[in-house]
């Protein structure tokens, strides 16, 4: 499960011109707005990410104009993403510590005890009961579900670079490459001994003509190359077109691009240049590359910069995936556009 909730230290107050009562508390490369004086710089706070879905609770009432929502695939509960207020961002939800006395057994083992014996870190996502927003990212008919993902098969979820921001650090200095994050929904294509699947992010599906996790399959012929080719491979890349995400892409007809080549037998990904000419030698198209180097330099204020831009369409664009060229897995994170994510609706 994703932490979407975790205990965090406040890096530093700011203030928010024209306000009395409202101020900006840094966490990790968050920022989130809260009440003037709740918090004070070193101070431990419960910090629930974007796409956190909180439960019905009385804590959370406070949110219930702005956030709660009622459908079948969420439940009742308050979703927490990106909004500004007073001119702001504010990226997650930051509360204090006090109010969640549930967790006071979780720093029985620490010496300085409750509250400020919690760990910096830790996860209190199902503790807390909050889990992970979903939108429903196809009108298509995506298939008939055969059951889960089949284990070892890989989900694609890359983590933001502000809850991660080591990252930064650990892929200095290092060949590097960023690509374009694409809206639509993810589809994996893999070929293990013989046998073809396609899953969508969670679920394996039949094999159906008319599925569009298939479509990959049937579009490219890739039962017949697959199968000349004879490596065991998985392949996962993003479905994109009409009847997905509302199309933000403008598309006149589904597409799929190639973002992940593993290679089974040897559990490794390809490198770009490796992923991209077999991708290419199949006829797939990959996620559009925007940039590469031979030695990573960017701070997070830079690569949100970079994140923001326009699809071919003239829509904003979802933001970027940045990685390391020669080990895609390894450090892999995602920096998305804060002028998309305001105008994302549910």
């Amino acid at each position: 499960m994703r932490s979407l909730v975790t205990i965090q230290k406040v890096k530093n107050i700011s203030p928010i011109a024209d306000s009395d009562f409202l101020e900006l508390a840094h966490i990790m490369g968050w920022q989130c707005v809260v009440k003037k004086g709740e918090f004070k710089e070193g101070d431990s706070g419960i910090y629930f990410e974007v796409d956190s879905f909180l439960p019905v609770d009385e804590r959370y009432e406070f949110l219930r104009a702005s956030s709660f929502r009622d459908n079948v695939d969420n439940g009742k509960g308050f979703r927490i993403k990106t909004m500004k207020m007073r001119g702001q961002l504010s990226q997650g939800l930051l509360l204090p510590l006090v109010k969640f006395p549930e967790l006071q057994e979780l720093t029985e083992s620490c010496p300085e005890g409750y509250p400020l014996g919690y760990p910096e870190g830790l996860d209190v996502t199902e503790k807390l009961g909050v889990k992970k927003w979903y939108i429903p990212e196809t009108a298509n008919a995506g298939g008939s579900i055969m059951g889960d993902r089949p284990f070892g098969i890989p989900a694609s979820d890359e983590i933001r670079i502000q809850s991660a921001l080591e990252l930064l650090e650990q892929l200095k200095g290092k060949p590097y490459y960023i690509t374009t994050k694409m809206d639509g929904t993810s589809g994996i294509v893999y070929f293990i001994d013989g046998k073809i699947g396609c899953c969508s992010r969670n679920k394996e599906i039949k094999d159906e003509a008319d599925a569009l996790y298939w479509l990959p399959v049937y579009k490219y012929g890739l039962k017949e190359k697959f199968a000349k080719y004879g490596k065991n491979l998985v392949l996962t890349g993003e479905i994109i077109g009409p009847g997905i995400q509302k199309n933000k892409l403008r598309l006149a007809e589904i597409e799929w691009n190639v973002f992940d080549v593993k290679d089974w037998d040897a559990n490794r990904y390809l490198p770009y240049d490796d992923a991209a000419a077999l991708c290419e030698e199949f006829g797939i198209k990959t996620v559009p590359l925007e940039e590469r180097g031979e030695a990573f330099d960017y701070s997070l204020d830079t690569l949100l910069e970079k994140a923001k831009g326009k699809y071919p369409s003239g829509l904003d664009k979802e933001g970027i995936v940045v990685r390391d060229a020669k080990f895609p897995k390894q450090i892999s994170f995602k920096v998305l556009n804060n002028d998309f994510l305001l105008k994302e609706k549910d």
